[in-house]
């Protein structure tokens, strides 16, 4: 008769092949999820849409104020030297100050600690924000009406995909 205590041990040769197929193993699926780009992640929220009032009347290479998704939430629409229209929470990255526009040096600014943000991507461009504006989604309408749509976390995304959608009807 065996006791359990035999019967539960492997070889030396055995355990360590063991051990090295389990840490290979994990180590690539490491490395695999590694290399998945970032914009599979989708970062945005959706709120109920909001109508931005005025907004039409935004000359390029100037900026209007709002709130959203919520009363409390402040919001800049800027439209760009060349038309587009493009929308960030005004909540600085680095200690939640109210970030402004700048119109003479077109960009957003932080008054609290001389943050500046790039106002075609929501990028730091100077200063201690250790990551972009959220970014606002929008969504052109029927009349040509600018509403507010999503948000998306701040990051590699602002860049990478459109934030105006065109809905026809």
């Amino acid at each position: 008769m065996t006791s359990q205590n035999e019967e539960s041990n492997i070889p030396r040769r055995t355990f360590c092949n063991r051990l090295l197929l389990t840490s290979a193993g994990l180590a690539l699926a490491a490395s695999d999820l590694k290399g998945q780009p970032k914009s599979q992640h989708d970062t945005s929220l959706r709120y109920p849409p909001l109508r931005i009032e005025g907004a039409e009347r935004v000359l390029p290479g100037s900026f209007l104020y709002f709130n959203y998704p919520r009363p409390n939430d402040p919001a800049v629409l800027v439209r760009s030297e060349d038309g587009e229209y493009l929308a960030y929470s005004r909540k600085c990255a680095h200690r939640g100050c109210s970030v402004d526009y700048d119109s003479s040096r077109r960009c957003l600014s932080c008054p609290c600690h001389q943050g500046v943000y790039d106002a075609r991507t929501g990028y730091v461009v100077y200063g201690p924000p250790p990551r972009p504006l959220d970014q606002i989604m929008l969504q052109v309408r029927a009349g040509g009406e600018l509403w507010a749509v999503g948000r998306r976390s701040g990051g590699e995304l602002n860049a990478e995909q459109p934030i105006i959608q065109r809905r026809d009807g």
